[in-house]
């Protein structure tokens, strides 16, 4: 089944939310924590840097985009790998395309 078929079948993608700490800094472990969420409840992927409010992650002078992306896919290729096994589910990425 390819991405059109799962996605009128109901596969979900969210927006990936960002995980900040009170000095609002990039929070690793809930970042991580988040990706985990979303795959355990069964989405079928995750949309990473996308969601309206999260635009000044891909300024360059906060240097955001490629930790929270890196954190994500490292979160991901985990939980595939851990469940390898028992399960054929496919993830789905989507990222946003700039300079």
């Amino acid at each position: 089944m390819d991405l059109r078929e799962k996605l009128r079948s109901g596969l979900v993608i969210p927006a990936h939310p960002l995980a900040l700490n009170s000095q609002r800094k990039l929070d690793e472990r809930h970042q991580r924590a988040l990706t985990r969420y979303y795959l355990a409840a069964g989405a079928g992927g995750v949309a990473v840097g996308v969601h309206t409010t999260q635009f000044a992650i891909r300024d360059p002078k906060f240097a955001l985009l490629e930790p929270v992306l890196r954190l994500a896919a490292e979160e991901s290729f985990s939980q595939a790998r851990a469940r390898h096994c028992r399960s054929s589910r496919q993830m789905f990425w989507f990222v946003p395309m700039c300079r």
